[in-house]
């Protein structure tokens, strides 16, 4: 739901990264980019409500106000909404490269 969120707002590059079996904070990565702090915002924004009428609610929102690296954390998941600078500077596609990508 939340990989359909982010697309409604057309974000870039969207991938999903199931990290079950390389971590144990979390299950699954959706990371995505936005062209703009403005874009970077609105898809975020769209997560959380998508989610929120289903009564799913973040444990914790991170860097919202700078809109470069947005973090949504929803326990199970985390969004991760990048701008494009900061996606190739972080990179957590090579990061994770353990993980399992997930077909959307």
């Amino acid at each position: 739901m939340a990989a359909q969120a982010a697309e409604a707002k057309q974000a870039r590059n969207l991938v999903v990264l199931d990290v079950r079996g390389c971590t144990s904070f979390t299950d699954y990565f959706v990371i995505c980019s936005g062209a703009n702090s403005r874009q970077i915002q609105a898809i975020a924004d769209e997560v959380e409500q998508r989610l929120k009428k289903h009564g799913e609610y973040p444990t914790s929102i991170e860097g919202y106000e700078n809109a470069e690296w947005v973090l949504v954390d929803y326990g199970d998941f985390v969004v991760h909404i990048f701008s494009e600078k900061a996606r190739t500077y972080y990179d957590l596609e090579r990061l994770w490269r353990d993980a399992k990508t997930v077909k959307i």
